[in-house]
């Protein structure tokens, strides 16, 4: 019994059905750059707190904290179609893989982040 339990497992987890996960593409920053500046039509959303974002972000930039809410509708999102790229980041990284991850759940299939504005190498502006 343990033997085929274990195949089992083994089965569903080669062929992607045990703990299916949506994807995202994680890139670092040189490629986050040329990424935002070669794709037409990319959204670039700052998934950090409105203070953060206040203080220096990637020119061109939405703010959608809201897709980290936990009662989060894709109402923020309404006006982009699922498959249209969407590019994410945050301070350090963690909280655009969270939403990366989330958008990627939803259905966005053209979803990349790149982690941290603390490592971005280009110019940031400050304000809203």
């Amino acid at each position: 019994m343990k033997r085929l339990l274990f195949t089992l497992i083994m089965g569903f987890s080669f062929f992607g059905l045990w703990g299916q996960t949506n994807k995202f593409k994680t890139v670092d920053a040189m490629e986050f750059a040329e990424y935002i500046e070669d794709t037409a039509n990319v959204t670039v959303l700052d998934v950090r707190t409105p203070a953060e974002h206040a203080e220096g972000h990637i020119p061109g930039t939405h703010f959608n904290i809201d897709v980290l809410e936990e009662n989060y509708t894709e109402t923020a999102l309404k006006t982009l179609s699922k498959d249209k790229p969407v590019a994410l980041y945050c301070r350090s990284g963690n909280r655009s893989k969270q939403a990366s991850e989330k958008l990627a759940k939803m259905g966005y299939t053209n979803v990349v982040e790149f982690g941290g504005i603390r490592d971005w190498p280009g110019e940031t502006v400050s304000g809203n």
